[in-house]
């Protein structure tokens, strides 16, 4: 690569074996991320060690980003994002038109080279790209991946789309298309978790929804988290009982952050953000009864594709 620009899809961290490379979507307005935490006050983004990565003391922001996986020549995706041409009532998220599949190209993630993709949880955020336009009909955007989710995140979905339209149209343009297609895998996730690829298990954190996943990544240098929407802002690090406005079960959802945030703090194991802004990862440290993060922003990793390519890709 030439010249001072470097791609967010060549930037990751190497965990030894397994690389984790993070792609971005979009950023998200702090009018957005104020709403999806109004509980995060004008006194809460004061702490200090919050400035200047994740706040400027008065407001914050969030990205959407995929983490792109590669272990032992398989390509992984956690999450799919919001996706383009879909209407939605968040205007951060309508009718985008980003260049997200560019990105994932760039990162050396094509669409038809992907092996497997894991939902978090089914929050529109989360599982957009699961389909993309073709002739006026949403099909499979990773056709050659199997797509894994909770079978109780399912469910609980499917049912509310029942008689809530917003989530209706989710289901009907990011869903059930890819069931229909026979690619979605529902798993019956137990505490302790579920292997899907080498190093990489699935775990319940319950609580934000009723299947919620979060994702362990286990290398040969050192461990990492994917924690999905448990924490959408480092702000909830310094204070862990700042919840979402999206958290279906709000307490179990607190005694998850608190629960994660406990295990992680003291180890040498990456959180990764979903929503975390630039540096978007880093080590967990107690603070008093609070905790911080020691960030560790992604480095420059190989380029995936040569380097006339990477010029153009953007």
């Amino acid at each position: 690569m030439s010249g001072k620009h470097v791609s967010p899809a060549f930037l990751g961290w190497d965990l030894g074996g397994m690389v984790v490379r993070r792609v971005d979507e979009i950023d998200m307005s702090a009018a957005t991320s104020r709403w999806l935490l109004p509980e995060a006050t004008s006194e809460h983004l004061q702490h200090p060690w919050l400035r200047p990565d994740f706040t400027d003391g008065a407001n914050f922001a969030m990205h959407v980003h995929l983490f792109a996986i590669e272990v032992n020549g398989r390509r992984i995706l956690v999450d799919t994002g919001v996706g383009n041409d879909k209407p939605r009532r968040i205007p951060d998220a309508d009718g985008l038109r980003t260049p997200l599949l560019h990105r994932l190209t760039a990162a050396g993630f094509a669409p038809d080279t992907v092996d497997l993709v894991i939902t978090t949880h089914m929050h529109v955020d989360h599982v957009g790209w699961n389909t993309h336009l073709t002739d006026s009909r949403w099909t499979p955007t990773f056709p050659n991946a199997r797509y894994l989710a909770d079978r109780r995140e399912w469910g609980y979905w499917a049912s509310v789309a029942e008689s809530d339209e917003e989530v209706a149209q989710v289901y009907r343009d990011s869903l059930r298309p890819v069931r229909d297609e026979g690619l979605y895998d529902l798993l019956d996730v137990p505490a302790q978790g579920l292997e899907v690829a080498d190093g990489v298990r699935v775990v319940p954190t319950r609580g934000h929804t009723p299947g919620h996943l979060s994702v362990g990544l286990t290398g040969t240098r050192r461990n990492a988290l994917i924690g999905g929407d448990s924490l959408h802002h480092p702000v909830q690090l310094a204070y862990p009982d700042i919840g979402s406005v999206g958290d279906v079960d709000p307490v179990e959802a607190r005694v998850t952050r608190h629960r994660l945030l406990a295990e992680l703090a003291g180890t040498d194991d990456l959180l990764l953000g979903t929503h975390f802004t630039h540096p978007t990862g880093g080590r967990v440290r107690r603070a008093d009864r609070q905790f911080r993060l020691l960030a560790e922003p992604p480095a420059l990793l190989p380029s995936p594709l040569p380097d006339e390519q990477c010029r153009c890709v953007q």
